[in-house]
């Protein structure tokens, strides 16, 4: 199988330089890291990827069976870094895609020997101790709706999701995204999303890691990266001057700027 065919795998950036591979989140493709990729760029060598079933990915190669759960995505991962015979790559995943990092530096840990987690959610659903940020009967109203009228979900939830109301072109943005997805795919990958929980393998991380919050983000709520912080004894918490879900469209130099002085510190 031609796996850059398949992920739709891009290279950018600096041949001789250490390698960034950034990971999407649900409902999103490769250009969702468009705009701190030049920065990322001059000092580094950058891939792209889309999880299959997302963007320019081979539709084909989708399963629903490989893509229930989150173990199918960090096979993509590692598939990638494979193809690309990457070693010691620093996995920069957004939202889910943290949580796919954290895997797939189990499966293969000589590929992966960093992550940064951008806005990151190991479970969304509250538990006694923890806060994820929604009940129960939230995530199933979440997934009912998204099912019932994915459409409808994609317009009325993305500009939940992005926050920054006052921007409302970025809402634009990633409501266009959501409905790009094959709305069976986006039904299988939400529902991966948000039952999952992941807590048990953030204890499996021992790379040094990068943790990236918001001020205020609807999504992932601080409470979260406190506690992805602090259940990673390695990791690093920094809280981003921007709101919203995702900072690489709200807050792209502040974004760019954490992960290159976590790349920095590194060396």
């Amino acid at each position: 199988m031609d796996i850059r065919r398949r992920n739709n795998v891009k290279v950018t950036g600096r041949d001789d330089a250490p390698v960034l591979l950034l990971a999407h989140g649900f409902g999103c493709d490769q250009n969702m890291w468009r705009l701190v990729v030049p920065a990322l760029a001059e000092r580094y060598r950058v891939v792209l990827f889309d999880y299959v079933g997302s963007g320019g990915s081979d539709l084909s190669a989708w399963s629903e069976e490989r893509y229930a759960s989150l173990h199918g995505y960090a096979a993509d991962v590692v598939d990638v870094c494979e193809e690309l015979d990457l070693r010691q790559a620093v996995f920069v995943g957004h939202s889910v895609s943290a949580m796919v990092g954290v895997l797939a530096a189990q499966a293969a840990p000589e590929r992966i020997g960093a992550l940064v987690m951008v806005t990151p959610s190991p479970c969304y659903i509250d538990d006694e101790g923890y806060r994820g940020g929604f009940s129960t009967a939230d995530i199933d109203e979440l997934l009912d709706s998204l099912e019932a009228n994915y459409l409808g979900w994609s317009s009325a939830m993305a500009p939940v999701i992005m926050g920054n109301p006052e921007r409302p072109e970025l809402g634009r943005e990633l409501t266009n995204s959501f409905c790009a997805t094959d709305p069976d795919i986006a039904r299988v990958f939400a529902r991966t999303t948000f039952l999952t929980d992941s807590r048990e393998d953030l204890k499996s991380v021992s790379v040094p890691t990068l943790v990236l919050e918001c001020e205020q983000d609807a999504i992932a709520p601080r409470e979260v990266g406190a506690y992805v912080h602090a259940a990673i004894p390695s990791s690093r918490l920094v809280t981003l001057a921007a709101t919203g879900h995702c900072p690489q469209l709200s807050a792209p130099e502040a974004t760019a700027g954490a992960i290159l002085d976590f790349m920095e510190s590194r060396q």
